[in-house]
């Protein structure tokens, strides 16, 4: 069984209200948050949404650059037939 790598990025908005939270496996393609925590919360989203894959989570600044880097490694899910 061959798992897919959840790839994730938080950027911040160019209007400078939040972040968004970008991914192919997103249903719309990105998630908008405006909170105080918007970062941590759009970091705890995508570890939630990845629970059952490997995922990667890049922070990045304005200027484009990766600040944090987060894995989330996925959850065993065991089966068990009597």
């Amino acid at each position: 069984m061959q798992s897919t790598m959840h790839v994730y990025e938080v950027r911040p908005r160019k209007d400078k209200r939040g972040v968004d939270l970008i991914s192919d496996v997103l249903p719309f393609g990105r998630l908008w948050y405006g909170q105080p925590n918007a970062v941590a919360n759009a970091i705890g989203y995508a570890e939630h949404r990845s629970r059952s894959h490997q995922a990667v989570i890049r922070v990045y600044d304005d200027a484009g650059d990766v600040i944090e880097t987060h894995e989330h490694k996925a959850a065993a899910i065991f089966l068990v037939i009597q």
